[in-house]
């Protein structure tokens, strides 16, 4: 099952899960699983690509489903803002939800 939500809808899936994570949502940009997440983690990953697009999609995930995350860029790198915190983003980094 496939939802709409306000999420940018180019190229853009949300779907329900319980694959890896139970009860979870996954929010796909093209074939990349861009956000994942449930009641305990959440899961960014980008597959390489450093594209404004693909940031924006996260930032709507975690507005639409009140994730309170952020991701930005400063100097050509990619942070994540979370719970007061800023990580340098990396490849399936897990944010663990309070």
């Amino acid at each position: 099952m496939i939802k709409t939500t306000k999420i940018g809808s180019h190229k853009t899936t949300v779907i329900p899960t319980n694959h890896k994570l139970h009860n979870g949502i996954k929010v796909n940009y093209h074939h990349t699983t861009v956000v994942q997440f449930n009641d305990k983690v959440i899961i960014l990953k980008n597959n390489g690509w450093f594209t404004l697009t693909t940031k924006k999609r996260m930032n709507q995930a975690s507005i639409e489903f009140g994730l309170k995350f952020n991701v930005f860029q400063k100097n050509k790198k990619w942070y994540v803002n979370y719970n007061n915190k800023i990580i340098e983003f990396y490849e399936g980094i897990e944010l663990l939800r309070n």
